[in-house]
Formats: structure tokens, sequence, C-alpha cells
């Protein structure tokens, strides 16, 4: 993939010269690039190991699924196909929770592999940089003011709304972190920045949930808890196609992503519109996690523990092996959160966002001591 970069960079080298020689800055900027590239390759899997991890992965993810298809309060394999109650459990309540986790996981997952790698920073992820916190509060005000949405309810009218104000809230956030970052000199800043407005942003929700009433505040707060199982067939029919459609979307990215992983500059001069790159990273991070806050509540440390995990697993730092690695092992570690909380308790289900803090937090209490890990 980089013979094309590489001649483009050759000619417009060439063009810089009028007699087509080359000068010693010339000369030490295409041994950079050269070096720079020959670097990435170096940490590019080879295509039978890329294949057969992925491969792996998607087993491992049907294994799961068809786990937490199987196990909960009641057993699947304890009922037999003509039960009445059979058909009920399968897919009014297990299917639609099992693609759910697989969506969800796997959408997060994306969003904190592009938000890492847009500000080169690994601990940068939907739910640290406050993206989650902004649809969160935007879900609160709509929730607040439209007296007639029902968040766990079967109108999908109530949750379109939610799902729109969710990506306003998600869009206005991520804009503020990327004006933020042009101006910031350091990636520690824009961390301690989006922190900061994360608890801002916090704050004013606590404020809304102390205004509200009672019954209110009572649907807001499960939901707010992370669930997985509020989702019905219906409204996976939607936004199962939309979520696969943005992801797809991302993967058009591989070339120009790779390239800022080099440097930004040389990404300028390779001919890649940064700018451009911005902006399409922000309308399908905020796309994603405003999709996937509204159906499911704000998720904790899936967008920021799976890129981590996946580099730290699979040595590479190619984008295309790196988004597949991440939707596959995102949706995985979601499945086998729900799982553990059906496993745990057949009286009742913990909220997700216990289990995917309980395993995310020692992936990031692990980054913060592994000062050298990059997103390169």
């Amino acid at each position: 993939m980089y013979l094309p970069i590489i001649k483009n960079w050759n000619n417009n080298v060439s063009r810089c010269s009028p007699d087509g020689s080359e000068s010693l800055s010339q000369r030490i900027l295409i041994t950079n690039h050269y070096s720079l590239i020959t670097t990435h390759q170096q940490l590019s899997l080879s295509s039978s190991r890329f294949i057969t991890t992925a491969l792996c992965l998607l087993l491992l993810v049907l294994a799961l699924a068809l786990a937490d298809l199987s196990f909960g309060s009641v057993s699947l394999w304890s009922l037999e196909s003509g039960d009445e109650m059979f058909p009920t459990i399968l897919y009014d309540i297990r299917l639609p929770k099992t693609l759910t986790c697989i969506v969800a996981g796997s959408g997060l997952s994306m969003c904190g592999l592009l938000l890492q790698s847009l500000f080169r920073n690994p601990l940068a992820g939907p739910y640290v940089l406050g993206v989650s916190s902004g649809a969160s509060l935007f879900v609160a005000l709509a929730t607040m003011v439209l007296t007639s949405i029902n968040i766990s309810g079967v109108f999908f009218a109530g949750k379109a709304i939610i799902a729109l104000y969710s990506i306003a809230g998600a869009f206005f956030v991520t804009i503020i972190i990327l004006a933020i970052s042009r101006k910031a000199k350091s990636n520690v800043t824009i961390l301690l920045v989006g922190l900061m407005l994360s608890q801002v942003l916090g704050a004013a929700q606590g404020l809304i949930e102390y205004l509200s009433s009672a019954d209110k505040l009572k649907t807001f707060v499960l939901w707010s808890m992370g669930n997985v199982s509020s989702t019905t067939l219906s409204d996976l029919a939607i936004i199962g196609p939309l979520c696969a459609l943005i992801l797809l979307t991302a993967f058009f990215l591989v070339k120009p992503m790779n390239a800022i992983l080099l440097n930004e500059q040389y990404a300028q001069n390779l001919g890649i519109n940064v700018q451009g790159l911005r902006i399409k990273i922000i309308v399908i991070t905020s796309l994603l996690v405003g999709i996937i806050t509204a159906f499911c509540g704000p998720i904790a440390f899936v967008g920021i523990s799976v890129p981590i995990a996946s580099r730290l697993f699979f040595k590479t730092s190619h984008h295309l092996h790196q988004m597949t690695f991440c939707v596959l092992l995102g949706a995985s570690v979601l499945l086998g959160a729900d799982l553990i909380c059906q496993i745990i308790s057949t009286q009742f289900t913990l909220p997700v966002n216990t289990v995917t803090t309980l395993i995310g937090s020692p992936v990031v209490i692990y980054l913060l001591f592994k000062s050298k890990l990059s997103i390169g």
C-alpha cells in the first residue's frame, strides 16, 4: 500500500527542484520518510497471521454469543423447543440483548481506536474524554423537558428523540475536545481537560437529576447504569444496520489513519486532508457514541480498554488490523461482561457498567505504569 505513496512523495520532491536534483534537506526528509514507513511496516502483521487472528476472535464472539443466549435466570438447555417459554425467552429477551452487546461493544471500541489515533493518546476514549458524559447530559435534558419520552418503553419515537439528543451531546463535546487539542501543546493537557469537562458535565447532570421527579429520576438512573436488555428486535432492525454502515465507513479511513500515525506533517505532504479526516472521525464517533448511549446508556471503559488491549496483545499499528481486532474484541468483552452479570446472580441482573469498569480499570492502571505505550 505504500508504493504509490512513495512514488507520489518522489514526484513532489522532484517538482521542488527545478533541475530534478535533491537538496540536502530534501534527502533528509526522504530518509526520515522511508524510515517511518519501514518502522510502520514492521509493526504490521502478515496476511496469514491477520486472517488467523481475526478468525479466532470471530469464533470467540460466536462462542460467547451462544453462551449469552443460553445462560440466565432460566437456561435454554433446560427447555424443550416446543415449550411456550422458549420463543419468548429467546426472541424477546436473549437474542436482542446478545445482538445489542455485539453492536455496542464493536461500536464503542471503534470509537476509542479512532479517538486515540486522532489525539495520539492511548488514554483517549469516549468515556474518559467526556463524550459519553455529553451524550448522557443531553439525554437528561431530553427526559426532563419532553415528558412523553419513555427510555425503556416500546415507543420508538421516544427512543429516536433520545438518540438525536444523545448524538448532539456527543458531537458537542467532541468538537470542544478537538478545538482544545489544536491549541494544547501536550496530550496530557487534552486528557486533563477532557476529565475536567466530564466532571462539569456530570455536575450539570446531577443538578438535573436533583430537580427532576422521582419517577423520571428512577428511570434515568437505571438507564445511566448501562443496560443492554432494553432494546427489541424492532430497534435493532434500525440501529444494527445503521451502526454497521458507520463501522464500514470507518474502514475506508485506514490509509489516512495509517498516514497520521507517521506524522501529521508527513500525512499532509502525502496529500492527506488532515482537517477533513478530523471532521470524519468526529462525525463517526459522535454518531456511534450517540446511538449506542441512547439505547444502552453510558457504558464505561470499553472504548478505552479494548484498543489498548488490542495493541498489547497483537503488537500491530496497522489500522486495518486494529479496526478488525477492536470490533471483534469489543463485542467479545461486552458479551463476556453481560454473561458475567447473568452468572453472578439469577435473582437480579447486575448493571453491565459494573463489570466493564472492573475489567477496564486494570487495563488503564496498567497503562499508567507502562508509560512507553504509544498509539503507533
